[in-house]
């Protein structure tokens, strides 16, 4: 499934004094939370015995087979001291630790911003993935109540909805690489833990009750929290609570110190001050997705072409996604890329073992690299060496793009050391460097 930016555990903090009581309420919230990387000795996934090379390995690896989750997804091609909860990862996936029903039963679900549905694995489970965690059952819980056919939240789901013999609203999601879950859209309370105060409670929220569910899902996690732009998002859910406003900042990999990234929420999620460059926000199909217009990319300053660009038949042509790894480009134009790179680097190439990624230098060379622009509509996007190559081992260091006959996605590599902030009431997405491992 999806890895969230390679793997981390989530920390929500509110900083408002006031929160939902309920999933429409117009309470205007403002909340941040820590991303500590799953790689982290404060990770209860950190596995001392691999190596910083090894782990960026495994995440680049991830990256990779992530492409197969964007295609396809719900059988369409995307190239076309408060509230507390905890989100970490395993195999690449965040975790959101949330609890369902009353009274609230907790659950272990992935965290997608490539995913709407928030659904978990529930009684009786007729044909379901092992889980470690008990099911949960909807009859335990006073507040759960099946959606209706003629309900608006059903129509939402659109041709993921049908209707079962007793009128109750089903769903049914396939995702790229071949996972499923079946079963039936429902309404029930989410709680978010404390840290110092009484549960957070958000009432009549849309959930997935999946009894038919298979792939490749970890026997760990019990469904998924799906943070992306669908109508049943959590996000979306959330509505005017958080005015459409989140913003993340990803503390680099290289990065000396243990320091968790910040993700936040609502009125801490505007970005703003010297530096900002925004570009617009696309909607297109699937609407999961968050889909922007990139037009080309300088290598110093030589500037290479989006394919399509002139003739206007490439709005909407990248999604941006915090849980890919690489940034992915058509294949034509990466060859290109890589072509202007490797011209205005004076070191011999090397071969990547794993041959993942295929511009490679020695490690020890001093290595001189033109300085990457990303030029998105309306913003141009200044990216480090450390946006730009990753050190795969001690010996061998690589240009941190791939090509690929799929579709392309900004990766959370070029993301790292800025504050990345998605308006999707403005329908715009925000630019700002930043020093992550401050903020």
């Amino acid at each position: 499934m999806a890895p969230i930016l390679s793997s981390v555990l989530l920390s929500l903090c509110l900083l408002s004094s006031s929160f939902l009581s309920n999933a429409n309420a117009h309470k205007k919230l403002g909340f941040t939370a820590d991303l500590i990387h799953r790689d982290s000795p404060k990770s209860p996934f950190y596995n001392p015995s691999q190596t910083p090379s090894q782990r960026l390995q495994n995440a680049i690896n991830r990256s990779v087979n992530r492409v197969a989750h964007f295609t396809n997804i719900y059988g369409e091609d995307a190239s076309g001291n408060s509230p507390q909860t905890e989100i970490t990862s395993i195999g690449g996936d965040y975790l959101m630790n949330v609890s369902l029903g009353t009274p609230p039963f907790p659950i272990m679900a992935i965290a997608d911003t490539g995913s709407d549905l928030l659904w978990t694995q529930c009684k009786p489970c007729e044909d379901c993935y092992t889980q470690e965690d008990p099911l949960f059952d909807p009859k335990a819980s006073s507040t759960y109540k099946d959606v209706s056919c003629s309900s608006s939240q059903c129509s939402e789901f659109g041709t993921r909805a049908s209707c079962s013999t007793d009128k109750t609203c089903s769903y049914s999601i396939a995702y790229g690489d071949r996972s499923h879950s079946k079963g039936n859209v429902a309404a029930d309370t989410l709680t978010l833990g404390s840290t110092n105060s009484r549960p957070v409670q958000l009432k009549n929220v849309i959930i997935g009750c999946g009894h038919n569910d298979a792939g490749n899902f970890n026997k760990k996690t019990s469904g998924i929290v799906g943070l992306g732009g669908g109508a049943v998002s959590l996000v979306s859910q959330l509505g005017d609570s958080i005015d459409g406003k989140f913003s993340y900042c990803l503390v680099p990999f290289t990065s000396e110190k243990d320091l968790a990234s910040k993700i936040n929420f609502g009125t801490n999620a505007i970005v703003w001050g010297k530096g900002v460059v925004s570009t617009p926000l696309i909607k297109k199909s699937p609407e999961t997705f968050y889909y922007l217009t990139l037009e080309s990319i300088s290598v110093g300053s030589k500037k290479i072409q989006f394919p399509g660009i002139n003739s206007g038949t490439s709005e909407g042509n990248i999604i941006i996604d915090s849980g890919t790894t690489l940034t992915m480009l058509p294949t034509e134009f990466y060859s290109q890329l890589e072509e202007a790179v490797a011209s205005q680097i004076e070191a011999e190439r090397q071969e990547d073992p794993q041959g993942v990624l295929s511009l490679c230098y020695s490690a020890t060379a001093d290595l001189k690299a033109p300085v990457i622009t990303m030029h998105f509509d309306g913003a141009d996007v200044k990216l480090d060496f450390s946006n730009s190559f990753v050190q795969l081992s001690e010996e061998l260091v690589c240009f941190a793009f791939r090509g690929s006959d799929d579709l392309s996605i900004y990766g959370n590599l070029s993301q790292m050391n800025f504050l990345v902030g998605y308006d999707t009431v403005s329908q715009k997405v925000s630019f700002k460097p930043a020093d992550c491992a401050k903020m």
